[in-house]
């Protein structure tokens, strides 16, 4: 198969869908990667290392996306590319469907199958291919949180943890899933007092014999979330149902009660966002205010650290790549895990969570 990789074009996005080891390993195996000149470079990836792993490299993304059957990149893919896309291609990235019904249209039109790494599950039940980016989004989370509390970025100018004889902040994460569970660890070693809400009582049962007294796990309702809104300076937005969009969890009378300075920081943001104010952001301008609050939404949060972010996601998805490649579609037959990945095929939406959340959206 033809593998083709376009540079990523959203803003400040410097990842790649393929490095060159993962390149190597198609090319090994007999299959042809084609990758743009310069996809590379902000993972610190020559073309040079490309071709030596066996890849071609193309001038442009129209080049790209002419020669390949299929199309592996990192985000969604932007209105520029979506009118380069064939209804004999496949299109394996994260697309966040739920929340862009813009992007749902376009690949619709275009009649390729089109495969969400987010949507892709396991024999346990999670989502594979989610989770290194959002080990990574809930690392990051507390980071930009913690930079964000000081005074010059609009926060109250408070230090995470504090010093001897003043008190850390306090860092409420709403959600205890994989992005809630590295934003904990990092808040914790960074030494913040630390409060994490789930509804699942299961999650909360492990939450507590893995983090015991280093954090307190608190069973979400809406009464104890406003509880613990109250005395944060800082919320992780980090709630996920897979497909479908984000829950509004902190509306906008709420913000009324928190602290000014207060960081909110959303890394549901690609799913619609958890915070009823919430809106996307970006890297170049990653904040901004309402009502006294400062909210961090940057839709591509792993972006700020690419070649962390592409090492990690390629060590996921490599084995869905070359199941694609060596099969086509047929992969998907072959694997009840994968299947679910499928988002959009033939000119129709194929998952449920995103047919309801876009209202079963047709083609007129």
């Amino acid at each position: 198969m033809r593998v083709g990789v376009p540079s990523e074009i959203k803003p400040q996005e410097k990842r790649v869908g393929l490095v060159p080891s993962s390149v190597q390993e198609l090319t090994m195996r007999g299959h042809e990667a084609i990758v743009q000149s310069g996809a590379g470079l902000g993972i610190g990836a020559s073309d040079a290392d490309y071709e030596a792993a066996g890849a071609k490299i193309a001038a442009d993304a129209k080049s790209v996306f002419d020669a390949a059957e299929m199309i592996v990149k990192v985000k969604e893919p932007q209105p520029s590319e979506w009118v380069m896309l064939n209804s004999d291609q496949i299109l394996f990235t994260y697309l966040h469907l739920a929340a862009d019904e813009p992007q749902a249209r376009g690949l619709m039109e275009s009649g390729c199958a089109a495969i969400a790494y987010e949507t892709v599950t396991d024999a346990s039940g999670g989502l594979p291919l989610l989770a290194p980016m959002s080990e990574v989004a809930g690392r990051l989370s507390v980071i930009e949180g913690a930079t964000n509390m000081k005074a010059p970025n609009g926060g109250q100018g408070l230090l995470i943890s504090g010093v001897p004889g003043t008190p850390p902040a306090h860092v409420v994460i709403i959600g205890g899933g994989v992005v809630g569970i590295n934003a904990a660890k990092m808040a914790i070693g960074m030494g913040a007092r630390v409060t994490i809400l789930d509804r699942s009582v299961p999650r909360l049962r492990y939450l507590s014999d893995i983090f015991g007294s280093s954090a307190e796990v608190i069973y979400s309702t809406a009464g104890a979330l406003a509880d613990a809104a109250l005395s944060a300076d800082m919320v992780i937005g980090a709630v996920l149902i897979p497909g479908a969009s984000a829950p509004r969890l902190i509306s906008r009378e709420m913000l009324s009660s928190m602290k000014p300075g207060s960081v909110l920081v959303d890394v549901a943001i690609d799913q619609g966002g958890c915070f009823e104010t919430s809106r996307p952001t970006t890297h170049a301008e990653p904040t901004y205010e309402v009502d006294g609050i400062v909210h961090y939404c940057v839709a591509n949060m792993p972006g700020a650290v690419p070649r962390t972010s592409a090492l990690a996601l390629n060590n996921s998805t490599l084995p869905y790549v070359l199941a694609l490649a060596n099969n086509g579609l047929a992969a998907l037959d072959a694997d009840p895990h994968l299947a679910p990945g499928l988002n959009v095929k033939d000119g129709k939406l194929t998952h449920d969570a995103v047919i309801e959340a876009l209202g079963n959206l047709q083609l007129s």
